[in-house]
Parts: structure tokens; sequence; C-alpha cells
């Protein structure tokens, strides 16, 4: 087995063995780290590069979206929802006009969620 291979089937195996809150963090993650590549790509005027980490920073909003439980969540996940859906119209201008200030301030909101969870996850741990 090469080292890619290796790589490949721990990080599936991580997947597949996660919490629902570690799956979300990862999620979060992989937002943050999807939004600056594609700001990277708009700035080094690499289309493609930034096309794509944008369209998978979009996806990862779409897959917030949809497992949101609006009946359970209340207030909190319409709020989410709404927020949600200001973040994936916000990247979809920012891919099309390839937009940095757009992307960055997307940026932000993903960030700040991400440390929200981070730190929810932490106490829900205790």
């Amino acid at each position: 087995m090469t080292y890619a291979n290796a790589l490949n089937a721990y990080q599936q195996n991580s997947i597949n063995t996660a919490s629902k809150e570690k799956l979300l963090l990862m999620l979060y993650d992989g937002l943050v780290k999807f939004i600056k590549l594609g700001i990277v790509g708009i700035e080094e005027k690499d289309i493609k590069k930034s096309h794509e980490n944008l369209i998978k920073a979009q996806n990862i909003i779409l897959e917030f979206m949809a497992t949101l439980n609006m009946e359970l969540g209340g207030e909190m996940a319409k709020s989410l929802m709404l927020l949600y859906d200001y973040m994936y119209r916000r990247l979809v201008e920012a891919n099309a006009k390839k937009d940095v200030e757009i992307a960055k301030e997307i940026l932000e909101f993903a960030e700040e969620l991400k440390t929200t969870f981070e730190e929810a996850y932490k106490i829900a741990k205790k």
C-alpha cells in the first residue's frame, strides 16, 4: 500500500467513525479551507482553482442547510438557515464576479461559526 493510499484509507476511516459533532467540525474546517483556497485562486487569477474551491465551499453550505433540523432547532435553526442562505448566495456572487472582498466577508462568517462550534463541542464533551 502506498503512502497516498494509506493516507486516503485513514482519512476515510476517520470520517466513517466520527461523531455527528466531529463531522460538523470537519465540515467547518473544509469550508474555511476551501474559501481560503478560492481567495488565493482569485488573487492568482487562476479561474479554475478559485471556481473549484468556491464550489466546494458552496456545497458544504448546502449540506449545512439540508441537514439543519428546523423543528428541533427553533429560532437558532431559523437564524442559522438565514445565515447559511446569505453565505451561499454571496459565495455564488464572489465566484461569478471573482470578487475577493465578498469571499473574505464570507470567510469571516465561516471562521466565526467554526470557532463557535469548536467551543460548543468542547463544552459538550465535558
